[in-house]
């Protein structure tokens, strides 16, 4: 399918000069941003040997937060194909990806969500094809120290006592699994409204103001709301990538 130089770029290193990083909820996240995946692709693969499509765009919720901006979710679901020079082979692959769009205006908020959303997936589709398309950055080891000073935590977290007697709505026991990590790409479009998803005792749980208000978006994450505690829990298995 690939020819020797193909192999060789794409068993690589990543130039760590292509890494851009931003800080979220105390987070170091690591990415390729999107113009980057289209141009390293179209210098591997080729002008014209690759494309993507949108297979399904999802508009998940509207909301207004405090600053009665909008604040829209939509879902992206994208397929890469990858062809031979001749054309007779190809690979497909495909994913999906979150955005959030933050306006004044819906028709703003709407477009800024999609783009992001579809830009998330075709990322996440690309990344299959190793570490030019940023493969290593959704290595969980590169993120285990992100939870240790993390400065916000829910108050029913900061206790220790707390951290250790909670439990899911159904009362199952909770396994320690702190050093486990996951997958922190997936939950972007919560970061993007200042919102924090945080490990404790085999759960991964969110942090930040406003969360009612974001319900939408948190539910869309496959977040559960726990009327006891009053958090929104999701258990560790589910999170990982």
């Amino acid at each position: 399918m690939f020819n020797e130089k193909q192999l060789q770029v794409l068993n690589s290193e990543l130039d760590s000069s292509r890494v851009k990083t931003r800080e979220k909820g105390n987070i170091n996240l690591s990415y390729l941003e999107g113009f980057d995946i289209i141009e390293t692709a179209n210098k591997i693969f080729g002008y014209g040997n690759w494309s993507y499509s949108i297979d399904k765009l999802d508009h998940l919720s509207t909301e207004q937060n405090q600053n009665q901006n909008f604040v829209i979710a939509y879902k992206a679901i994208v397929k890469v194909i990858v062809f031979d020079k001749e054309h007779i082979q190809s690979i497909s692959r495909t994913d999906v990806g979150t955005g959030t769009g933050i306006s004044k205006t819906q028709a703003e908020a709407h477009e800024g969500a999609t783009k992001e959303a579809v830009t998330d997936a075709l990322k996440r589709a690309m990344r299959s094809f190793g570490n030019q398309f940023g493969l290593s950055l959704y290595d969980k080891s590169r993120n285990q120290n992100s939870n240790n000073n993390a400065p916000h935590q829910n108050q029913n977290y900061n206790n220790p006592q707390n951290q250790q007697s909670y439990q899911n709505p159904n009362n199952h026991s909770t396994n320690q699994r702190t050093n486990q990590g996951f997958d922190r790409y997936e939950f972007q479009s919560l970061y993007n409204l200042n919102l924090d998803v945080l490990e404790q005792n085999g759960y991964l749980v969110i942090v930040g103001e406003n969360q009612y208000a974001y319900r939408d978006a948190i539910k869309a994450s496959g977040f559960k709301f726990d009327p006891k505690t009053k958090t929104w829990w999701r258990s560790l298995e589910q999170g990982a990538a």
